[in-house]
């Protein structure tokens, strides 16, 4: 029996979260859930970001996390979000972050006449180097003199997993091409590495088009036609612009689910829009970003048709405008979770 740590969050993270629970309770009863007050309240009252222990709990006794959304304004620098969710990705390893851009109805896409089948697309993200290391300093801060160094860290273990993660996921899933994106023409000790592993990699995997774009080309052909486009591999900065680009292709945010992904271990999958303290507690958040992270988890699970099942009743209920004000509708949150569950 798979266990599940959920961990709502801040802000509109409960109300999101319960919605995507009660799918995954209905699709499979039997997962076993445990639930994580951890959140910018847990901090402000205790100090405490993450409790002693709870990391190797994760690592040790569940198979996925589910994790609302983290950010408060009253915490300083958000340091709870970046202890959890960073920790999480670096501590547990989560080197894949995958971020499917699938429109679901035509109507929500900004670009002229583009259908659901134009735009399917996964991305794999690198999620623990790069920019996001933390590796760097500061040198005279805050006199007229200061220098701010910012190292990027690419290492040949971390290109080859999330390059090789990127083609196998199109070898299984009947994929035809494979788009690695960096800036080698301007950063040219890292992104020559990516360079020359994507080459390697590429060659392994005969019966796949493996092509290249640099990053600010990736992001006018994402605009100009989305459809030449099946799997993406790129570092962990481009990932994480190109998949925001990627998401308002299919509809918002608000549509947008993800993975933080080790294979066969723990994983933590998230909605990717953010707390949104303004309009928490008002029942008028979009849990579908949360419901369509629930499908992927399912899939990392092994139950692929309950996946697929309920991107059917998240595709039939944007058709029937069953949807919270964000996308034009009047349901509240519940509401919308409600129209899920009906068509599943």
């Amino acid at each position: 029996m798979a266990r599940i740590a959920v961990v709502p969050g801040d802000g509109i993270g409960r109300e999101v979260i319960d919605e995507g629970v009660r799918v995954l309770a209905a699709l499979q009863p039997e997962l076993s859930m445990e639930w994580f007050d951890l959140g910018a309240d847990k901090y402000l009252a205790e100090g405490v970001t993450m409790p002693e222990g709870l990391m190797d709990r994760w690592r040790d006794e569940f198979d996925c996390i589910y994790l609302g959304a983290l950010g408060d304004p009253r915490v300083p620098n958000n340091v709870h979000a970046v202890d959890i969710l960073l920790g999480a990705r670096f501590q547990l390893d989560l080197y894949i972050n995958l971020r499917p851009i699938q429109l679901l109805d035509a109507r929500y896409c900004p670009l002229k006449e583009k259908k659901p089948e134009d735009i399917d697309i996964m991305v794999f993200r690198e999620n623990t180097e790069g920019l996001y290391t933390g590796i760097g300093g500061q040198f005279k801060r805050g006199t007229p003199d200061e220098v701010a160094i910012e190292a990027e860290m690419n290492s040949r273990k971390g290109v080859e997993r999330i390059i090789r993660a990127a083609f196998e996921y199109a070898q299984t899933h009947g994929k035809q091409r494979v788009c690695m994106s960096d800036k080698s023409n301007a950063m040219r000790h890292g992104h020559d590495l990516w360079q020359r592993v994507f080459r390697e990699v590429a060659s392994e995997y005969s019966s796949i088009d493996a092509h290249h774009y640099f990053v600010d080309v990736l992001a006018m052909e994402l605009v100009r036609c989305p459809e030449q486009f099946e799997v993406i591999v790129t570092n962990n900065l481009f990932g994480d612009i190109v998949t925001d680009l990627g998401a308002v292709l299919q509809g918002g945010i608000g549509l947008a689910g993800s993975g933080n992904i080790n294979p066969g271990k723990v994983s933590l999958f998230e909605p990717v829009h953010g707390s949104a303290p303004t309009i928490a507690g008002q029942g008028v958040a979009n849990p579908l970003a949360a419901i369509l992270t629930a499908a992927m988890m399912l899939e990392y699970l092994g139950h692929p048709g309950d996946a697929k099942r309920v991107h059917a009743a998240v595709a039939d209920c944007l058709r029937s405008d069953l949807i919270t004000p964000e996308l034009g509708g009047t349901l509240s949150t519940a509401e919308v979770g409600d129209a899920v569950l009906s068509r599943l």
